[in-house]
């Protein structure tokens, strides 16, 4: 195991500790919140934990199951009482960008109904500015690409339409819908930027995570660093 996956590994451990039994949990997607689920799988098993998740991706939905799990929906817990998730960049305020793993819509969604938003990563995540060789991650209807894709470049981004891995055409999200990957260069007011994009017709989410974030831990190479927000 690299460096990295052992801090990320050290990071996601360390955000189980916050889960309590009988908690309802939002469960993130991607390989850093992946050992978080398999953690309380583990404690699950054996008999240490009782809790319900609710996934937000495929991907977070097969390991959960796999991990013994008992999931549950926001119609049956429309509060949740946390969420572990990852990011790909996060800056000194604990403003995000996500969705590189192409779930950012639903993982916004249960973090805003979650009481706390927990993000684990390791230390690369970590930035000055937000943008800074980072694209931002935006869910668009495939009816509304092109004026999207017109719109945003007026604004001074450049967009990418993200393409599928092992097949022909645009990637498809859990929602049926495209990603966008826009280069906004480094980001200084990223509350306005989410601002501006939501008022594209089409746009349904960012992945531009702003003031949502109540604590990280940052696995380094040889520690955990906690941050939180003022």
């Amino acid at each position: 195991m690299s460096w990295r996956e052992k801090a990320k590994k050290r990071a996601a451990l360390e955000a189980v500790k916050l889960v309590k039994d009988g908690f309802v949990i939002g469960l993130g997607s991607g390989s850093t919140v992946a050992y978080a689920i398999e953690d309380m799988g583990k404690k699950i098993r054996r008999k240490e934990l009782r809790i319900l998740g609710v996934p937000t991706s495929h991907q977070a939905l097969m390991l959960a199951v796999e991990s013994g799990i008992p999931l549950t929906t926001l119609n049956e817990h429309p509060q949740l009482d946390l969420a572990i998730d990852g990011a790909d960049q996060i800056d000194r305020d604990l403003n995000l960008i996500k969705g590189m793993g192409a779930a950012l819509t639903r993982e916004k969604i249960v973090a805003s109904a979650a009481k706390r938003l927990v993000i684990v990563a390791d230390e690369t995540k970590v930035v000055e500015t937000l943008g800074t060789n980072q694209p931002v991650p935006v869910e668009t209807l495939p009816f509304a690409l092109p004026t999207v894709m017109s719109r945003i470049r007026k604004m001074g981004g450049k967009p990418i339409l993200r393409e599928a891995k092992g097949k022909v055409g645009p990637l498809i999200t859990d929602n049926g819908n495209f990603i966008i990957d826009v280069d906004f260069a480094s980001i200084t007011a990223p509350k306005e930027l989410n601002s501006q994009l939501k008022l594209i017709p089409g746009i349904i989410e960012t992945g531009l995570f702003i003031e949502m974030t109540d604590v990280v831990y940052i696995g380094t190479q040889t520690s955990i660093r906690r941050l939180q927000r003022k």
